[in-house]
Protein backbone atom coordinates (compact mmCIF):
# COMPACT_ATOMS: atom_id res chain seq x y z
CA UNK A 1 0.00 0.00 0.00
CA UNK A 2 1.53 3.51 -0.97
CA UNK A 3 0.66 6.68 -0.03
CA UNK A 4 2.11 9.94 -1.75
CA UNK A 5 1.94 13.05 0.54
CA UNK A 6 2.15 16.33 -0.57
CA UNK A 7 2.80 19.54 0.81
CA UNK A 8 4.27 18.42 4.03
CA UNK A 9 7.00 19.84 6.08
CA UNK A 10 9.47 17.45 7.73
CA UNK A 11 7.97 17.79 11.25
CA UNK A 12 4.46 16.62 9.73
CA UNK A 13 6.22 13.70 8.02
CA UNK A 14 7.54 12.76 11.08
CA UNK A 15 4.28 12.63 13.01
CA UNK A 16 2.20 10.85 10.51
CA UNK A 17 5.11 8.59 9.77
CA UNK A 18 4.27 7.57 13.73
CA UNK A 19 0.51 7.75 13.17
CA UNK A 20 0.25 5.55 10.65
CA UNK A 21 2.88 2.43 11.66
CA UNK A 22 5.28 0.55 9.56
CA UNK A 23 2.19 -0.54 7.25
CA UNK A 24 2.29 0.91 4.31
CA UNK A 25 5.02 2.37 2.12
CA UNK A 26 5.03 6.29 2.01
CA UNK A 27 6.49 9.11 0.11
CA UNK A 28 7.09 12.51 0.54
CA UNK A 29 7.41 15.88 -0.44
CA UNK A 30 6.95 19.75 0.14
CA UNK A 31 5.73 20.92 -2.77
CA UNK A 32 2.31 21.25 -4.50
CA UNK A 33 1.01 18.34 -6.55
CA UNK A 34 1.53 19.24 -10.54
CA UNK A 35 1.98 17.90 -14.05
CA UNK A 36 5.89 18.08 -13.10
CA UNK A 37 5.68 16.00 -9.92
CA UNK A 38 2.69 13.72 -10.91
CA UNK A 39 5.41 10.71 -11.11
CA UNK A 40 5.64 10.75 -7.22
CA UNK A 41 1.78 9.90 -6.78
CA UNK A 42 1.57 7.77 -10.17
CA UNK A 43 1.18 4.26 -8.63
CA UNK A 44 0.07 5.50 -5.50
CA UNK A 45 -3.17 3.74 -3.61
CA UNK A 46 -3.28 7.31 -1.88
CA UNK A 47 -2.99 10.88 -2.02
CA UNK A 48 -2.53 13.36 0.42
CA UNK A 49 -2.94 16.70 0.17
CA UNK A 50 -3.59 20.76 1.13
CA UNK A 51 -5.04 23.37 0.09
CA UNK A 52 -2.55 24.49 -2.88
CA UNK A 53 -3.38 20.90 -4.75
CA UNK A 54 -5.34 20.78 -7.64
CA UNK A 55 -6.91 17.42 -8.41
CA UNK A 56 -8.27 17.97 -11.98
CA UNK A 57 -9.33 15.45 -14.39
CA UNK A 58 -6.22 15.14 -16.48
CA UNK A 59 -4.15 14.63 -13.01
CA UNK A 60 -6.88 11.65 -12.07
CA UNK A 61 -6.05 10.05 -15.30
CA UNK A 62 -2.43 9.82 -14.46
CA UNK A 63 -3.09 8.28 -11.47
CA UNK A 64 -3.61 4.81 -12.40
CA UNK A 65 -4.33 3.02 -9.02
CA UNK A 66 -5.60 5.53 -6.75
CA UNK A 67 -8.13 4.45 -4.43
CA UNK A 68 -8.63 7.40 -2.18
CA UNK A 69 -7.76 10.91 -1.84
CA UNK A 70 -7.29 12.61 1.41
CA UNK A 71 -6.84 16.21 1.76
CA UNK A 72 -5.52 17.64 5.10
CA UNK A 73 -8.34 20.45 4.92
CA UNK A 74 -12.22 20.88 5.59
CA UNK A 75 -12.71 22.62 2.53
CA UNK A 76 -12.70 20.78 -0.82
CA UNK A 77 -13.35 22.43 -3.47
CA UNK A 78 -9.71 22.13 -5.08
CA UNK A 79 -10.55 18.11 -6.14
CA UNK A 80 -13.23 17.32 -8.97
CA UNK A 81 -15.28 14.89 -7.01
CA UNK A 82 -17.23 14.60 -10.47
CA UNK A 83 -14.20 13.23 -12.22
CA UNK A 84 -13.08 10.97 -8.80
CA UNK A 85 -16.14 9.57 -8.41
CA UNK A 86 -16.62 8.55 -12.29
CA UNK A 87 -12.99 7.08 -11.97
CA UNK A 88 -14.05 5.32 -8.23
CA UNK A 89 -11.69 7.57 -6.38
CA UNK A 90 -12.86 8.06 -2.82
CA UNK A 91 -12.07 11.42 -1.38
CA UNK A 92 -12.40 12.46 2.25
CA UNK A 93 -11.23 15.48 4.29
CA UNK A 94 -10.89 16.67 7.71
CA UNK A 95 -14.46 18.18 9.06
CA UNK A 96 -13.46 19.59 12.27
CA UNK A 97 -9.73 20.18 13.71
CA UNK A 98 -9.32 24.00 14.14
CA UNK A 99 -12.73 25.91 15.37
CA UNK A 100 -11.05 27.69 18.32
CA UNK A 101 -7.40 28.12 16.33
CA UNK A 102 -8.93 30.10 13.39
CA UNK A 103 -11.22 31.94 15.72
CA UNK A 104 -8.53 32.61 17.68
CA UNK A 105 -6.55 34.40 14.72
CA UNK A 106 -10.03 36.26 13.55
CA UNK A 107 -9.61 38.10 16.73
CA UNK A 108 -6.00 38.72 16.07
CA UNK A 109 -6.63 40.44 13.56
CA UNK A 110 -9.51 42.10 15.01
CA UNK A 111 -7.30 43.47 18.00
CA UNK A 112 -4.61 44.49 16.44
CA UNK A 113 -6.63 46.69 14.16
CA UNK A 114 -9.10 48.01 16.46
CA UNK A 115 -5.70 48.82 18.34
CA UNK A 116 -3.17 49.77 15.49
CA UNK A 117 -1.03 47.48 16.94
CA UNK A 118 0.53 46.71 13.73
CA UNK A 119 1.12 49.96 12.91
CA UNK A 120 2.72 50.74 16.02
CA UNK A 121 5.31 47.97 16.08
CA UNK A 122 6.43 49.29 12.87
CA UNK A 123 6.60 52.72 14.63
CA UNK A 124 9.06 51.60 17.42
CA UNK A 125 11.03 49.68 15.23
CA UNK A 126 11.88 52.64 13.53
CA UNK A 127 12.48 54.29 17.02
CA UNK A 128 9.33 56.07 16.65
CA UNK A 129 7.57 56.00 20.19
CA UNK A 130 4.46 58.83 19.13
CA UNK A 131 0.73 57.89 19.35
CA UNK A 132 -0.16 60.13 17.05
CA UNK A 133 -2.81 58.58 14.91
CA UNK A 134 -2.67 55.78 16.94
CA UNK A 135 -5.95 55.39 18.80
CA UNK A 136 -8.25 52.58 18.52
CA UNK A 137 -11.43 52.20 19.66
CA UNK A 138 -13.11 49.46 22.36
CA UNK A 139 -14.91 46.38 20.87
CA UNK A 140 -17.37 46.49 23.57
CA UNK A 141 -20.60 47.95 22.31
CA UNK A 142 -19.79 47.31 18.70
CA UNK A 143 -21.40 44.89 16.32
CA UNK A 144 -19.67 42.25 14.84
CA UNK A 145 -21.36 40.66 11.73
CA UNK A 146 -20.31 36.81 11.29
CA UNK A 147 -21.63 35.46 7.56
CA UNK A 148 -21.42 31.86 8.00
CA UNK A 149 -22.30 30.80 11.31
CA UNK A 150 -20.46 27.22 11.22
CA UNK A 151 -18.25 25.38 14.16
CA UNK A 152 -15.44 28.37 13.50
CA UNK A 153 -18.34 30.95 13.19
CA UNK A 154 -20.11 29.54 16.29
CA UNK A 155 -16.38 30.05 18.62
CA UNK A 156 -16.04 33.73 17.25
CA UNK A 157 -19.47 34.58 18.34
CA UNK A 158 -18.69 33.18 21.91
CA UNK A 159 -15.14 34.96 21.92
CA UNK A 160 -17.18 38.56 20.80
CA UNK A 161 -19.55 38.18 23.91
CA UNK A 162 -16.42 37.73 26.21
CA UNK A 163 -15.61 41.31 24.80
CA UNK A 164 -19.13 42.58 25.43
CA UNK A 165 -20.04 42.67 21.41
CA UNK A 166 -23.33 42.41 20.11
CA UNK A 167 -23.70 39.83 17.27
CA UNK A 168 -25.24 39.74 13.76
CA UNK A 169 -25.23 36.86 11.63
CA UNK A 170 -26.20 35.77 8.07
CA UNK A 171 -26.22 31.88 7.62
CA UNK A 172 -28.67 30.08 5.15
CA UNK A 173 -29.29 27.60 7.99
CA UNK A 174 -30.97 28.64 11.22
CA UNK A 175 -29.24 27.34 14.75
CA UNK A 176 -31.93 28.55 16.87
CA UNK A 177 -30.74 26.49 20.22
CA UNK A 178 -27.49 28.43 19.70
CA UNK A 179 -29.29 31.51 18.81
CA UNK A 180 -30.86 31.42 22.15
CA UNK A 181 -27.98 30.41 24.46
CA UNK A 182 -25.29 32.88 22.79
CA UNK A 183 -27.90 36.14 22.15
CA UNK A 184 -27.45 36.93 18.30
CA UNK A 185 -29.91 37.47 15.59
CA UNK A 186 -30.06 36.22 12.24
CA UNK A 187 -30.14 38.97 10.26
CA UNK A 188 -30.22 39.38 5.34
CA UNK A 189 -27.16 39.80 4.26
CA UNK A 190 -27.59 43.67 3.11
CA UNK A 191 -28.63 44.09 6.87
CA UNK A 192 -25.53 42.58 8.55
CA UNK A 193 -23.51 44.96 5.84
CA UNK A 194 -25.05 47.91 6.62
CA UNK A 195 -25.15 47.48 10.60
CA UNK A 196 -21.63 45.88 11.06
CA UNK A 197 -18.69 47.31 12.45
CA UNK A 198 -16.68 44.64 11.80
CA UNK A 199 -17.30 42.29 9.21
CA UNK A 200 -15.80 38.95 9.68
CA UNK A 201 -16.59 35.71 6.86
CA UNK A 202 -16.64 32.07 8.44
CA UNK A 203 -18.94 30.57 4.88
CA UNK A 204 -17.64 27.74 2.80
CA UNK A 205 -16.44 28.67 -0.66
CA UNK A 206 -18.56 27.11 -3.14
CA UNK A 207 -20.77 27.97 -5.97
CA UNK A 208 -23.35 30.04 -4.00
CA UNK A 209 -21.44 31.69 -2.02
CA UNK A 210 -18.53 32.62 -4.53
CA UNK A 211 -18.44 36.88 -4.31
CA UNK A 212 -21.09 36.52 -1.70
CA UNK A 213 -20.11 40.09 -1.41
CA UNK A 214 -19.21 41.86 -4.36
CA UNK A 215 -19.39 45.41 -6.59
CA UNK A 216 -23.18 45.57 -6.31
CA UNK A 217 -23.33 45.13 -2.68
CA UNK A 218 -20.30 46.55 -1.45
CA UNK A 219 -21.73 50.31 -1.11
CA UNK A 220 -24.24 49.00 1.61
CA UNK A 221 -21.20 48.38 4.06
CA UNK A 222 -21.53 50.29 6.56
CA UNK A 223 -18.75 53.42 6.34
CA UNK A 224 -15.40 52.58 8.30
CA UNK A 225 -16.18 48.88 9.02
CA UNK A 226 -13.79 46.45 9.75
CA UNK A 227 -13.55 43.48 7.32
CA UNK A 228 -11.52 39.99 8.33
CA UNK A 229 -11.51 37.36 6.15
CA UNK A 230 -10.00 34.24 7.48
CA UNK A 231 -11.89 31.59 5.24
CA UNK A 232 -11.07 31.34 1.40
CA UNK A 233 -10.56 34.19 -0.68
CA UNK A 234 -13.49 33.53 -3.42
CA UNK A 235 -16.41 34.97 -0.92
CA UNK A 236 -15.48 38.87 -1.86
CA UNK A 237 -14.81 39.66 -5.55
CA UNK A 238 -11.37 41.19 -5.37
CA UNK A 239 -12.35 44.36 -7.15
CA UNK A 240 -14.90 45.11 -4.66
CA UNK A 241 -12.07 44.31 -1.57
CA UNK A 242 -9.66 47.05 -3.52
CA UNK A 243 -12.49 49.36 -3.74
CA UNK A 244 -13.68 49.30 -0.31
CA UNK A 245 -10.11 49.59 1.14
CA UNK A 246 -9.09 52.58 -1.65
CA UNK A 247 -12.38 54.58 -1.07
CA UNK A 248 -12.71 54.27 2.83
CA UNK A 249 -15.62 52.02 2.95
CA UNK A 250 -13.83 49.87 4.74
CA UNK A 251 -11.37 51.46 7.56
CA UNK A 252 -8.71 48.59 7.57
CA UNK A 253 -8.51 44.97 6.64
CA UNK A 254 -7.55 42.03 7.91
CA UNK A 255 -6.66 39.18 5.40
CA UNK A 256 -5.47 35.66 5.97
CA UNK A 257 -6.47 34.59 2.34
CA UNK A 258 -6.60 36.37 -0.31
CA UNK A 259 -6.10 36.96 -4.10
CA UNK A 260 -3.04 35.06 -5.57
CA UNK A 261 -2.03 33.78 -1.84
CA UNK A 262 -1.38 30.11 -3.90
CA UNK A 263 0.99 32.22 -6.22
CA UNK A 264 3.64 33.07 -3.60
CA UNK A 265 6.31 29.79 -4.68
CA UNK A 266 5.23 31.19 -8.13
CA UNK A 267 6.74 34.57 -7.08
CA UNK A 268 9.67 33.03 -5.57
CA UNK A 269 10.60 31.01 -9.41
CA UNK A 270 9.64 34.19 -11.53
CA UNK A 271 13.08 35.31 -12.30
CA UNK A 272 12.82 31.33 -13.63
CA UNK A 273 10.08 30.75 -15.49
CA UNK A 274 7.30 32.41 -17.30
CA UNK A 275 4.23 33.80 -15.23
CA UNK A 276 0.66 34.67 -16.97
CA UNK A 277 -0.76 38.51 -17.36
CA UNK A 278 -3.31 37.18 -15.23
CA UNK A 279 -1.09 35.73 -11.74
CA UNK A 280 1.21 38.63 -12.07
CA UNK A 281 -1.79 41.03 -11.55
CA UNK A 282 -2.85 38.94 -8.54
CA UNK A 283 0.71 39.36 -7.09
CA UNK A 284 0.72 43.15 -7.71
CA UNK A 285 -2.48 43.92 -6.29
CA UNK A 286 -0.90 41.67 -3.10
CA UNK A 287 1.67 43.76 -3.17
CA UNK A 288 -0.20 47.07 -2.93
CA UNK A 289 -2.45 45.61 0.02
CA UNK A 290 1.13 45.28 1.42
CA UNK A 291 1.88 48.51 1.32
CA UNK A 292 -1.35 50.29 3.07
CA UNK A 293 -0.96 50.91 6.74
CA UNK A 294 -4.25 49.74 7.22
CA UNK A 295 -4.71 46.61 6.56
CA UNK A 296 -2.75 43.22 8.06
CA UNK A 297 -2.18 40.11 5.81
CA UNK A 298 -1.12 37.37 6.87
CA UNK A 299 0.04 34.17 4.62
CA UNK A 300 -3.04 31.81 5.26
CA UNK A 301 -2.05 30.64 8.64
CA UNK A 302 -5.36 30.86 11.05
CA UNK A 303 -5.49 27.27 11.24
CA UNK A 304 -1.33 26.64 11.93
CA UNK A 305 -1.25 26.02 15.61
CA UNK A 306 0.55 23.03 16.69
CA UNK A 307 -2.86 21.65 18.71
CA UNK A 308 -4.51 22.15 15.17
CA UNK A 309 -2.11 20.41 12.84
CA UNK A 310 -1.61 17.47 15.21
CA UNK A 311 -5.90 17.05 15.07
CA UNK A 312 -5.14 17.46 11.30
CA UNK A 313 -2.85 14.59 10.99
CA UNK A 314 -4.12 12.51 13.85
CA UNK A 315 -7.80 12.01 11.32
CA UNK A 316 -5.98 11.88 7.80
CA UNK A 317 -4.13 8.38 9.63
CA UNK A 318 -7.19 7.82 10.91
CA UNK A 319 -9.12 8.35 7.54
CA UNK A 320 -6.85 6.45 5.51
CA UNK A 321 -6.58 3.35 8.19
CA UNK A 322 -10.34 3.36 8.67
CA UNK A 323 -10.77 3.75 4.70
CA UNK A 324 -8.60 0.27 4.06
CA UNK A 325 -10.45 -1.21 7.31
CA UNK A 326 -13.23 -0.50 6.10
CA UNK A 327 -14.43 0.63 9.31
CA UNK A 328 -16.95 3.50 8.91
CA UNK A 329 -15.58 6.07 11.33
CA UNK A 330 -14.90 9.10 9.23
CA UNK A 331 -17.53 9.63 6.43
CA UNK A 332 -16.11 9.37 2.77
CA UNK A 333 -17.88 13.02 0.74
Amino acid sequence: MKIAFYEINNEEKKYIKKALGNSYEMVFTSQVLNEENISLAADADVISIFIYSKITESVLQKMTKVKLISTRSTGFNHINLQAAQAKGVAVCNVPYYGENTVAEHTFALILALSRNLHRAYVRSLQGNFSISGLRGFDLKGKTLGIIGAGSIGMHVIKMAKGFGMDVIVYDARHNHIMKEVLEFEYVSLDALLSASDIISLHAPYNESTHYLINMNNIGKVKPGALFINTARSGLIEPSALYHAIDTGIFAGAGLDVFEGEELLNEENQMLSKNVSVENMEAILKRNILLRRENVILTPHIAFDSKEAVERILDTTANNIKGFFDSKDYYKVI
